[in-house]
């Protein structure tokens, strides 16, 4: 069976070994232990990575924990349910974002063209 040390596991994914306790304690990793030492198994591996996709993703810690409590439960169908409906709401967000990111980089386009312009007036009246 394959363990990893917290350091390992922190190394590898390059986040702090404060942020795997953290996962641990709010339930979404659980590695054994020997003493005081933790130790992780593949399938907390997994989860960390799983763990760190979900939030680049912008799922919420509480989304993944219920998507993992759904994969626990052996509940296929209905995780397959709630992650479409998950995903559908990130969609709408990212395309809300999107939209407010074109808007202001056009915003910001414009207000950059008015300090060249200005630029340019002032040099001429020198």
């Amino acid at each position: 069976m394959m363990t990893f040390k917290i350091s390992e596991l922190a190394n590898e994914f390059q986040v702090t070994p404060r942020s795997i306790r953290f996962y641990e304690d709010i339930g979404l990793l659980s590695p054994k232990r020997d003493g005081v030492n933790r130790i992780y198994g593949r399938r907390d591996k997994t989860r960390l990575a799983l763990i760190l996709r979900g939030k680049r993703l912008g799922f919420s810690l509480q989304e993944i924990g219920e998507l993992f409590s759904l994969y626990d439960d052996h509940k296929s169908h209905d995780q397959l349910i709630t992650m479409i409906d998950i995903i559908e709401q990130k969609q709408q967000l990212l395309i809300h974002q999107r939209k407010d990111i074109d808007v202001t980089l056009n915003e910001l386009e414009r207000a950059k063209k008015r300090c060249q312009r200005a630029l340019i007036k002032a040099d001429i009246h020198k």
